[in-house]
């Protein structure tokens, strides 16, 4: 038998389903599902696709809960040769719609719980033509131009089909958009070689078997949370996938019922866990592994996290959506080095610059590049913005990262993270732009004004603050909040609100934000 190497992300299922027919793939919603089903469905929902008129290189959005259905539609996507762009179920239409004409996305595959936001598609679909909808849903008003599909029991395939579209490496094989600081979210070009070179490294460091049982509460529109699908697939293990981590009793429940052997959070996460441990001491034994990236773990945390999950090792993690991951911290050495994230995953390099270009000292603080095939193509339409990320690289062909995050790095090669370079606020894992928010809060009548800023938290990395200048004396803070709620996503919506009558200006006639931000640490 030859060894066939995994080029393509639908390789991977296809080889785990070929070694692991009748092991369960996925624990979803309370029903199992094995490695046959994952590719027959997958399969089947790719040839639909294909019936309706994808073609190579043609995006589709996955507008979902996490769930079996994503998996599917996720890898249906891929096998089909198609460009997934997976979308966050809590975006609102606005950012929904801008998404869909950015990517020029021809089919969207959705669910009715969700209408309220694609509605709009109904009747003005833009470039949609194909629409597939879990549960069904045909409602009147429908535009000639677009198709509903009702997504019901599928047709299995029990092979691969020789009528999917021939798909090389270098092809694009997700389109995963990210906060902007232009106020618009960023389609960051990701190819099959760079995911798949992305997972491979992934699976290596954190040493995972096809024994192992990941539980995923992270969104899959997530890059962390898609790569739980991805690793776990690809490896031969079990994804068992919960909608989310907001009720803290059903995820312990879950644990306790699932035994997962793998888990992935953020701090918030881990946060959350900590405070319920501090009131009621519980433990998963049968967690070997738990990961963060998104943002540095606190240290304080650590003590607490080797009590809750007493038999796994801690993996600190850094990295970014325009190249996956950057660096990792060995758990061996957490306790050695518990303030760094770090050396650069495996098969790839990262090195600290100056302002003038050249490598710092160690110890000393620049910015860090990242160089490797898990790199991003570029941020779609955005040849501007792709030109002040990528780099020119050390040989004449290549590109390279620059993340616009200060770094150190010690004499051992360790990284340090200092701070970011830009506006953008990280938040609860998510990137956040300034500028969207203030966007929306801009809308509300009465604000002549508003400012967004984000201040260090231990627990999420970041929280959002924005200071209004209003006409309206009786707006108050709540109804910005409500406002908020309505059109963002629950992660973009400010934990506090400041009002005010003028907002401070500097000399050229812009919003003061360093004194905002200055006056509010000043006063906590």
């Amino acid at each position: 038998m030859i060894l066939k190497p995994q080029r393509l992300l639908g390789e991977g299922l296809l080889a785990s389903a070929g070694k692991y027919p009748q092991k369960v793939a996925i624990i979803s919603g309370g029903s199992e599902y094995t490695y046959r089903q994952l590719l027959g469905e997958s399969l089947s929902l790719a040839s639909s696709f294909i019936e309706k008129g994808l073609k190579k290189g043609d995006r589709v959005l996955v507008y979902m809960e996490n769930s079996w259905t994503e998996a599917v539609a996720i890898y249906a996507v891929a096998l089909a040769g198609g460009v997934f762009v997976a979308i966050n179920p809590q975006t609102k239409t606005d950012k929904l719609r801008y998404i869909a004409d950015d990517s020029g996305a021809e089919i969207l595959i959705t669910e009715r719980r969700l209408k309220n936001e694609f509605d709009h598609f109904i009747e003005n679909p833009g470039t949609l033509r194909t629409i597939f909808i879990k549960d069904g849903y045909d409602p009147e008003g429908r535009s000639e131009h677009v198709e509903l599909v009702n997504l019901y029991e599928l047709r299995v395939a029990d092979s691969y089909s020789s009528g999917l579209p021939a798909v090389i490496p270098n092809d694009l094989a997700a389109l995963i958009y990210t906060s902007g600081s232009t106020g618009f979210p960023k389609g960051v070009m990701m190819t099959h070689q760079s995911m798949v070179f992305a997972t491979w490294s992934l699976i290596e460091y954190l040493r995972l078997t096809p024994e192992e049982r990941i539980m995923l509460v992270l969104p899959m529109s997530f890059d962390y949370g898609l790569y739980q699908l991805l690793i776990s697939v690809t490896v031969g293990a079990t994804l068992i996938i919960e909608k989310n981590f907001i009720f803290l009793g059903s995820i312990y429940k879950r644990i306790k019922e699932t035994e997962p052997t793998v888990f992935p959070g953020v701090p918030t996460t881990f946060s959350m866990m900590v405070s319920s441990y501090k009131r009621e001491p519980i433990t998963f034994p049968s967690v070997k592994k738990i990961t963060n990236t998104a943002a540095a773990l606190s240290p304080g945390f650590i003590p607490y996290l080797k009590k809750i999950f007493p038999n796994a090792l801690i993996f600190k993690m850094y990295g970014l959506t325009e190249c996956k991951r950057v660096s990792y911290l060995e758990p061996e050495l957490i306790d050695i080095k518990p303030a760094s994230v770090g050396k650069a995953i495996p098969g790839t390099e990262v090195f600290i610059l100056s302002e003038d270009g050249n490598e710092v000292a160690p110890d000393e603080t620049g910015v860090l590049y990242v160089r490797g095939p898990h790199v991003m193509l570029g941020y779609w339409n955005q040849e501007k913005l792709s030109n002040e990320v990528l780099k020119p690289g050390k040989l004449p062909w290549e590109r390279v990262l620059c993340t616009n995050d200060l770094f150190k790095m010690d004499e051992e090669g360790f990284l340090y993270f200092v701070g970011r370079n830009d506006d953008i606020i990280k938040t609860r894992g998510e990137k956040v732009s300034p500028l969207e928010v203030e966007k929306i809060i801009n809308r509300l009548d009465g604000v002549k004004g508003s400012a967004v800023i984000g201040v260090p938290d231990e627990i999420m990395g970041e929280v959002i603050i924005v200071f209004v200048s209003s006409e309206n004396d009786k707006l108050m803070e709540k109804e910005i909040q409500h406002y908020c709620s309505r059109h963002l996503e629950s992660f973009m919506i400010p934990q506090k609100v400041v009002l005010m009558k003028e907002l401070p200006k500097t000399a050229n006639g812009k919003i003061d934000k360093r004194s905002l931000k200055k006056s509010f640490l000043n006063e906590k």
